[in-house]
C-alpha cells in the first residue's frame, strides 16, 4: 500500500478495500452475505461501480471496520470518503451540491 502521504485516486483506495477484505475472511464473508454477492462473482464484480460504491459503502457504515482497515494499509479515512464520493457521487452532505 502506498504511504498515506501520497493520495491515492478512488480507483485505488476501491481495490486497496477489496485487497484487505479478501485477507480478512469473516470480514469478506459478512460483506457477501450482505451484498448479495458470490464469491464467484467476485473477480467480475470489481470492474462494476456499482459493486465499488456498496464495497466502500460497507466500510465505511461500521466505523470499526473503517479504522481497521485504514490502520492496516496506513490509509487515511478521508481517501474512503473521497473513493465513495467518486463511486456513489455527491450526497447531501457533502457540501458539493
Amino acid at each position: 500500500m502506498k504511504n498515506s502521504s501520497i493520495p491515492l485516486s478512488a480507483e485505488e483506495t476501491a481495490i486497496a478495500v477489496f485487497g484487505w477484505l479478501a485477507g480478512e475472511p469473516d470480514m469478506l464473508g459478512r460483506f457477501l452475505a450482505l451484498s448479495g454477492t458470490q464469491p464467484d462473482q467476485l473477480r467480475q464484480s470489481i470492474r462494476d461501480p456499482a459493486f465499488m460504491a456498496g464495497m466502500l459503502d460497507f466500510l465505511m457504515a461500521h466505523e470499526p471496520t473503517l479504522m481497521a482497515f485504514c490502520a492496516a494499509t496506513d490509509t487515511k479515512p478521508e481517501a474512503v470518503v473521497s473513493a465513495s464520493q467518486h463511486y456513489n457521487g455527491p450526497t447531501l452532505d457533502s457540501g458539493d451540491f
